[in-house]
């Protein structure tokens, strides 16, 4: 008796995963997805949201996706919103890491925590680079470090975003001889270097793909990135150790990158559903091809594996939080 109950709770073990797979199924059949894109339209964290919303359809029967630009307050506005949503798995969405270091920072404005949230994925590991404008004239980082020059009008989206965190951090921390003007959303950053009205940033390499690729721009310096890599590294520029741990902090962004997530909640069949089917549309043959063409690069990582890094990110030392917080303030 006890062997015949032991098979029967083992194959009962063995059937749960497949049971509450089609029960999530079951739930998303006939309903619409809304995903939140926590900035304007145009930009990578918009191109990657569509590119990805499209091809999780494919793998989630007679269920909608719709994709939901909602820009503001460097990405706050849109993360507010998927975090206070109902956890039933009908609203997910997109933003940027740099709002890993207003949680550190305890800004008011914020209204989420991202270690409880729930993690579907992340689609790629973006390098942050300084592009500078083929049209500005500049050489290189050494004219940024040269004082005596005119200021440099660097641009960065909203205060808070990832953008104008890595911006300002890199400022503060290689001494850079810079104007940074915020507010820049979606594709409006690189269109003020094309009209001339800005030289540069520091952001995602895969925002500046096509600008570079265009010959409009080109990339002086990176944080993180490859091994091998020929660009110089932003922490061969720092004069003491101070500037190294920021920038480190910077680096550490890159490996985290065009994420996607919930609200806390989301039942775990639910979750786990989600996570397969953007697992298996981000492994899609044609999302790849479409993404090389895109220049979007793909690395994939599920669930799991983002709230583990989001989480080891949240866990900084009050000496690290407090250049955090002398490095960043809004002007």
């Amino acid at each position: 008796m006890v062997k015949f109950a032991a098979v029967l709770l083992a194959a009962w073990l063995a059937a749960a995963p497949a049971l509450a797979a089609e029960q999530a199924a079951d739930f998303f059949k006939g309903k619409t997805i809304t995903y939140i894109v926590a900035t304007a339209p145009g930009g990578g964290y918009d191109t990657y949201a569509r590119l990805v919303t499209r091809f999780m359809s494919k793998y989630m029967p007679d269920t909608k996706i719709i994709v939901r630009n909602m820009p503001g307050a460097g990405h706050v506005v849109g993360t507010n919103t998927i975090y206070a949503s109902k956890p039933d798995g009908l609203t997910i969405g997109t933003f940027n890491t740099g709002l890993i270091y207003l949680q550190l920072l305890k800004d008011p404005g914020i209204r989420f925590d991202l270690a409880k949230m729930s993690w579907i994925g992340k689609a790629a590991s973006d390098v942050r680079v300084l592009v500078l404008s083929k049209k500005s004239g500049l050489k290189g980082v050494e004219d940024l470090l040269d004082s005596s020059r005119p200021k440099v009008k660097l641009f960065a989206a909203g205060v808070g975003s990832a953008g104008y965190m890595d911006t300002k951090l890199a400022v503060d921390a290689l001494h850079l001889n810079v104007e940074l003007i915020p507010g820049y959303n979606g594709s409006e950053g690189a269109m003020s270097m094309l009209r001339g009205e800005t030289q540069g940033t520091i952001g995602s390499e895969s925002s500046y793909t096509q600008l570079v690729a265009d010959g409009n721009g080109f990339y002086a310096m990176e944080a993180g990135g490859p091994a091998g890599s020929k660009l110089p590294q932003a922490a061969s520029f720092a004069k003491d150790d101070h500037a190294r741990k920021i920038l480190e902090m910077v680096s550490a962004q890159s490996d985290i990158a065009r994420l996607t997530a919930g609200p806390p909640g989301i039942p775990p069949d639910r979750l786990q559903y989600l996570r397969d089917a953007y697992m298996k549309a981000l492994a899609d043959p044609e999302l790849l091809a479409e993404a090389a063409k895109l220049d979007s690069p793909i690395d994939a990582a599920d669930g799991a594996r983002v709230q583990k890094v989001i989480e080891e990110a949240l866990l900084q030392p009050p000496e690290n939080v407090a250049m955090l917080a002398t490095a960043v303030k809004a002007p």
